[in-house]
């Protein structure tokens, strides 16, 4: 049994989960432009290729967080800041649905990444102060 507390565990979770979403974000723009039916070629490949390098990004922190790396915490946090703004967009443009999505994944990833055992998981020095 692993002495990971759950809220790295649901934040590495959910922190993997909008990288995997990015990736196929990036995949549906590459195969849409690759096939033709991209409204705007010329903005499609760049947005894939920006989907998949952020979607690997977010993975590769997603998995600095499940090793318990005290760098992976800012970026984890960041992401569910950035995440709740395209939740504020979401609303604006009147698509709830996405919105309360969007922004209950950005809630508990952010609650769970600054949680008090998630602290102690990944700065055990300070635990010892």
């Amino acid at each position: 049994m692993s002495s990971r507390p759950v809220t790295v565990v649901v934040a590495a979770a959910l922190e993997a989960l909008v990288g995997l979403a990015s990736v196929a974000g990036g995949l549906y723009s590459l195969v849409t432009a690759v096939s033709g039916r991209a409204l705007d070629p010329t903005s499609a490949i760049p947005l894939a290729a920006l989907g998949l390098g952020v979607g690997a990004l977010l993975v590769f922190v997603a998995r600095g967080l499940w090793r318990s790396e005290s760098w992976a915490r800012t970026p984890v946090f960041l992401t569910q800041v950035f995440l709740a703004v395209v939740a504020y967009y979401m609303f604006t443009s009147q698509q709830y649905v996405y919105c309360a999505v969007l922004l209950g994944v950005a809630v508990c990833a952010a609650a769970a990444v600054l949680s008090p055992p998630t602290t102690a998981a990944l700065f055990p020095e300070e635990r010892e102060k």
